[in-house]
């Protein structure tokens, strides 16, 4: 994609999850919205199958799963009460809430995502589920809205693969965390170098799969920011449902789903 301006993927990629903030039946990264199930039951169905347990999708809103990711971040985060989180391409808050009952009444949750619509709908959720300690903030995850060192966790959720700097990204990430933050995400990496036409296909890219970056590509990136102990461990399994994001493109032969962990010290 490096003959197509950033602005241009962004705006392809903002477009895309406007349209599904709005009809909740546009497909993002995963197929459970496109089906033919409702897109709340699907969307369960989806995140029980990327790690999260049935009372995880079940505590939430209606509305605040859109079975969008690619993994857990919940998973490998280890929140503990009283931190300040921040979910980096919040969407419809889903990770958000679930992360404000484990950071709990004196914990703080953030989330920054680009498209208003999403952000709209995330404070509905919000306010429709009582998370007094969640906030919601439109933002470019290269530029966050965030003040320096006052986050203890970043967590994501298949969104950096979208992102046409992610160098900045991660550099910003390190900006917000505070000494002994660490980032907690989980996204899709490339473990070959993917083919030029699939790189140019922009319905690849909104999709989660066109931008990923290779493994060590990614780990050089994270160690210039200034991150330490990293650990990018792909996940060979994720293969199976990343070949029906885009059945017969043989897309799975070149990315995969990985769970990324750093530390800024």
């Amino acid at each position: 994609m490096h003959n197509v301006k950033h602005d241009e993927i962004r705006q392809a990629v903002r477009q895309n999850y406007g349209r599904v903030a709005q009809s909740e039946s546009a497909c993002g990264c995963a197929p459970s919205c496109c089906d033919g199930g409702t897109a709340q039951g699907s969307a369960k169905v989806a995140s029980v199958g990327l790690g999260y347990s049935q009372q995880d999708v079940d505590a939430v809103p209606d509305g605040a799963n859109m079975g969008l990711g690619c993994g857990n971040p919940q998973a490998i985060a280890a929140l503990k009460p009283g931190e300040t989180v921040l979910d980096l391409g919040s969407g419809a808050g889903f990770d958000c809430f679930l992360a404000a009952r484990q950071v709990g009444d004196s914990g703080r949750v953030i989330g920054v995502d680009m498209t208003p619509d999403m952000v709209s709908k995330a404070r509905a959720n919000a306010a429709k589920g009582g998370y007094a300690n969640t906030e919601f903030r439109l933002g470019e995850i290269e530029h966050l809205p965030v003040a320096d060192a006052t986050v203890d966790v970043i967590i994501s959720n298949c969104v950096i693969n979208l992102s046409p700097d992610k160098a900045q990204v991660f550099r910003d990430a390190f900006r917000v965390l505070k000494s002994g933050g660490r980032l907690a995400i989980s996204d899709i990496v490339a473990t070959a170098e993917l083919p030029e036409a699939a790189r140019r296909d922009l319905a690849l890219y909104t999709g989660c799969m066109a931008g990923a970056s290779l493994i060590a590509a990614l780990e050089s990136m994270l160690r210039a920011a200034g991150f330490e102990r990293v650990s990018i461990s792909p996940k060979d399994a994720s293969r199976a449902f990343i070949r029906d994001w885009a059945p017969g493109s043989k897309i799975e032969e070149f990315v995969v789903s990985a769970n990324i962990e750093a530390v800024k010290p």
